[in-house]
């Protein structure tokens, strides 16, 4: 997309910058995405499923899905996702593609064109096409640069290791009933438990101990809602011995009793 010129940008009337409503998700596809997605978080904690791979995402996650690729997405309905995505097709021959995903960790540039994208259509705007193309064409540019700024073996440590935190986040989404040490989900990353704490709150967005309790109420709710389980059961299949103690975390973490969501 380097060597591709601006007019080669064909902008899709898809784009927008919104608050997502506590209740959304991005159901899952039975066809691939058609066009070039790009999709920015600006707040909020969630999970984006892009190939089969779980992504937790939250402020600065930035993604450039691409034409055949699968995805979804949930949030955390406490702390809703605020994003923006911009869908896009180029009709040039493409050379270099920025990478599909990415943590955005200085964000004032990329926002600013985001918005400036998003602000050229909200009114009719002399050759609003022409210059959210160049723009489109600034937002490739500085994702490329990122890619490339990066030393290689940097670039290969730091992979690894986002990719083991995400393991392991989601060896806790899929375990939620396990009591979970940090000192073991430490050993299992093959970090030690202080730097793997800190580095789990920066890519994941929260401590271990907060993303282990909302994945444990995600849970809950699911249960009490499709399983026919009622409230003991539930908390008895997810590990609480007091259910008043359970009862007060559920309402903490979703505003709501557990015999309301029932």
């Amino acid at each position: 997309m380097l060597h591709c010129s601006p007019t080669s940008f064909l902008l899709k009337s898809a784009f927008a910058k919104i608050v997502c409503e506590p209740s959304w998700k991005w159901a899952k596809r039975e066809k691939p995405l058609a066009n070039y997605d790009l999709f920015y978080v600006w707040s909020g904690i969630g999970e984006v499923l892009l190939n089969g791979v779980p992504v937790p995402v939250g402020k600065g996650s930035c993604f450039l899905f691409r034409p055949g690729d699968f995805t979804s997405a949930t949030h955390d309905p406490q702390r809703p996702l605020v994003l923006t995505y911009i869908h896009f097709d180029v009709s040039e021959p493409v050379d270099l593609i920025p990478q599909p995903y990415r943590m955005l960790q200085e964000t004032v540039d990329f926002e600013y064109l985001l918005s400036r994208y998003v602000r050229l259509f909200l009114v009719k705007t002399y050759a609003a096409e022409e210059e959210a193309q160049l723009i489109l064409k600034q937002l490739v540019i500085h994702l490329l640069r990122g890619d490339q700024e990066i030393p290689v073996e940097e670039r290969k440590a730091s992979n690894q290791l986002t990719e083991a935190i995400h393991e392991i986040a989601n060896y806790i989404h899929q375990n939620p009933s396990i009591a979970h040490r940090v000192e073991d989900l430490a050993q299992r990353a093959q970090l030690s438990p202080r730097y793997f704490s800190i580095k789990f709150k920066e890519l994941i967005g929260s401590s271990v101990q907060s993303y282990m309790i909302r994945t444990r109420i995600e849970r809950a709710q699911h249960l009490l809602m499709h399983a026919g389980m009622n409230v003991t059961e539930v908390a008895d299949a997810l590990g609480y011995r007091d259910i008043f103690f359970f009862s007060r975390q559920f309402k903490q973490y979703t505003g709501k009793s557990p015999s309301e969501i029932r």
